[in-house]
């Protein structure tokens, strides 16, 4: 089929898809499901072929992710039900001071939402800000903007959060480099988009503290310590980049090879660490197995609807790939002299305003832009810097037809307009400036 015509198709599908989410208000997997099946005939495939080319989407994009997000989710919850969470944005707050209140709350968001999705870190994180804003007589945007850019840039660029792990797996990236990039892109990224950017738009926006703010309260002596806190977050992080940094100077092969493999990866690296929270963690502070157990059940009850969103999004990418139409625009992008992590930050770019998803955003660039760079043969590093220009893109321009544009104004009590001027610039800002860093990143490493 003609390459015009694959590039039409696939405009035709992402249109499509915008119009089934915003107009027909049809669920997100259904409108995947419907858009993938309506790809694949219009791009000439045989129709026998499209069912088995979805079940290959469905099942490529799961059978990594299932696992990291289903251990992270049940994670994330044992830290926050334990304190663990709040007694990390507690020091921070004591060590920045008030008057750097704005810079703690970034600092925290990025580090408690290591173990959240996003939707889930808001949730748990925000009442802190209503918190600090009352004492402090700080206007709320001052704080809420470097919060949500802490924990954007969290979800965007930092292992183990499911966009970063989709990247990986899917663009077979080395995890320490993708560790140590997603930290170059997401710390500078969170401070001009959250405390830089917070500081100035908060002298021409003005956000009313909601009165019905409610925070659980600890007690002092029943919290962990900070220290023990921040090593449970970073648990797994040390483990996969210890498999990383120790497999290079490890004989191929070896005994110690074998370990190091085994207990960095993803799987084993999240299972160990919610382990440990449970044991040494939820179970000292006297919850019973009962408590522990419902904690756990409540925590995969939204890792269930987000794992089926982000299936059919591999099932939409798989037929991008398999159809042609995936190598047809990749190429005519590219062909236009694009450097090639430009074109990834592009795509991913155009494909998020268009339909508002970051992770279809992922996927979908993914599909379009592997079948023109696999027969390049990057390394694992240079792959991780693609992967972050993709993160980048994926996050851009959040408007109307995104979640959280609308958690935001939910949250904040912002109208439509200040959610323009605030949050979605806060996240192209973040974006952009993460994009940037994996394009340095890539040009180095080339």
């Amino acid at each position: 089929m003609a390459t015009a015509t694959l590039v039409l198709t696939a405009a035709g599908s992402v249109l499509l898809l915008l119009f089934l989410v915003m107009k027909a208000r049809m669920h997100a997997f259904l409108a995947l499901m419907l858009v993938s099946v309506g790809a694949g005939v219009f791009s000439g495939m045989p129709l026998d072929k499209i069912a088995d080319t979805m079940q290959k989407g469905m099942g490529g994009t799961l059978g990594f992710l299932a696992i990291v997000v289903a251990l992270g989710a049940m994670f994330g919850k044992i830290l926050h039900e334990t304190g663990a969470v709040d007694q990390i944005a507690i020091k921070m707050l004591k060590t920045f001071g008030e008057h750097r209140a704005h810079y703690a709350m970034g600092i925290a968001g990025l580090i408690c939402a290591l173990p959240l999705f996003f939707e889930v870190a808001i949730v748990l994180l925000i009442s802190i800000a209503f918190a600090v804003a009352r004492r402090t007589n700080d206007n709320l945007v001052k704080l809420v903007i470097p919060l949500f850019a802490g924990v954007a840039a969290s979800a965007a660029f930092l292992m183990p959060g499911p966009a970063p792990m989709l990247l990986a797996s899917q663009m077979h990236v080395d995890f320490g480099w993708m560790i140590l990039l997603g930290l170059c892109a997401a710390l500078p990224g969170m401070l001009i988009a959250g405390p830089l950017f917070g500081n100035f738009i908060s002298r021409r926006v003005t956000f009313t503290l909601p009165e019905d703010t409610h925070h659980p309260e600890f007690e002092e002596s029943t919290l962990p310590s900070f220290g023990f806190s921040l090593s449970l977050i970073l648990f797994p992080l040390v483990l996969v980049g210890l498999k990383t940094i120790g497999a290079r100077f490890a004989p191929q092969g070896s005994t110690l090879y074998q370990w190091l493999e085994f207990v960095g990866h993803p799987f084993i690296a999240i299972l160990v660490a919610c382990l440990v929270a449970i044991y040494g963690l939820a179970y000292r502070q006297g919850m019973d197995k009962e408590r522990v157990m419902a904690i756990c059940g409540s925590a995969l009850q939204p890792a269930g609807i987000i794992l089926l969103v982000i299936g059919a999004g591999g099932v939409f990418k798989q037929v991008l790939v398999d159809s042609g139409v995936g190598p047809a625009l990749g190429n005519a992008l590219t062909s236009a002299g694009l450097p090639v992590a430009l074109a990834c930050f592009i795509l991913a770019a155009a494909v998020r305003i268009i339909q508002g998803s970051a992770t279809v955003a992922c996927l979908t660039a993914v599909g379009l832009i592997m079948p023109v760079i696999e027969p390049l043969h990057y390394s694992g590093a240079q792959m991780a810097a693609l992967s972050i220009c993709i993160a980048g893109g994926s996050i851009v321009v959040s408007h109307v037809n995104d979640a959280g544009f609308w958690l935001f104004g939910r949250f904040t009590g912002a109208t439509e307009g200040q959610t323009l001027k605030t949050w979605t610039i806060m996240e192209t800002l973040l974006g952009t400036s993460g994009a940037l860093v994996g394009m340095i990143a890539f040009t180095l490493l080339s």
